[in-house]
């Protein structure tokens, strides 16, 4: 039974990776070193605090992100910004509110705004929803062992732009080497020195990508330092527990297993 379920799986395998490479294949996505990355890892504020400055410099002018709280830019574990500074940046974007019926400054308890365009995807849960995209085709064996996901895909995607283009359907298409297909719709959003950091950290391209990848992470997974630190607790307590069953259990028995061998 199990030799069969192994041929299976090998043969599903293997024809996953036929279509995909029919349709063009997966792009090259390079490992990043995140400071989030593994059991122990935590998010960088101040690289959060970078990562926003970029998506609301050049990637809100089309991407939206509608599910992620403007309040939570205060919260510890992520941007962490401060009461007042939260509160301006949510102030800067308009929202529509039903009681008025008209348009008035957002709140912190209002969310970001959605995408201006119709094909800019939300970036919401971007980071996330890209999490299993890398193993050999989308296995995410390369998350499990290497620690790729989401993010690595983001850097890949924002830093891969060759230069060539080419019209289908009307539509100009930019050759990616990271994109699926080789080919993507998305102009270069970033160039390099797209912004002026505050904290002067470097402002090529290639630290911008990281910065925005590892803001979108947080934004698609606010809690996860928290779930981290509770997943360590549930291992420490499992393992105390263990340690005493296991001790508790030759006490009991050590009478009696003495008993037999005598």
């Amino acid at each position: 039974m199990f030799k069969k379920l192994a041929i299976s799986a090998v043969a599903a395998l293997t024809l996953s990776t036929g279509v995909a490479v029919a349709a063009g294949g997966e792009g090259h996505i390079e490992d990043v070193d995140f400071s989030f990355e593994g059991p122990f890892g935590t998010f960088d504020q101040n690289q959060l605090q970078r990562g926003l400055q970029v998506y609301t410099e050049v990637c809100s002018a089309c991407h939206g992100m509608q599910y992620v709280p403007l309040r939570t830019l205060a919260d510890d574990g992520g941007p962490s910004l401060p009461e007042d500074q939260m509160r301006a940046y949510a102030a800067q974007f308009e929202v529509f509110d039903p009681e008025l019926d008209d348009f008035r400054a957002a709140k912190p308890t209002d969310h970001f705004p959605g995408s201006n365009l119709e094909n800019a995807p939300d970036l919401s849960l971007m980071a996330k929803a890209r999490a299993g995209f890398h193993g050999p085709v989308g296995t995410g064996l390369n998350q499990l062992f290497k620690g790729m996901g989401g993010p690595e895909y983001i850097v890949s995607i924002l830093t891969s732009y060759t230069g060539e283009t080419k019209t289908q359907a009307g539509v100009t298409l930019y050759e990616n080497t990271a994109f699926p297909g080789g080919w993507i719709a998305m102009a270069p959003p970033l160039y390099g020195e797209d912004v002026e950091y505050a904290d002067g950290h470097s402002n090529s391209m290639h630290h911008e990508a990281e910065d925005v990848a590892a803001f979108l992470m947080w934004a698609a997974e606010p809690k996860m330092m928290a779930r981290k630190q509770a997943g360590l607790t549930g291992v420490i307590f499992l393992t105390v527990l263990t340690v005493l069953l296991y001790l508790t259990n030759k006490r009991i028995w050590a009478p009696i297993k003495g008993k037999r061998t005598s």
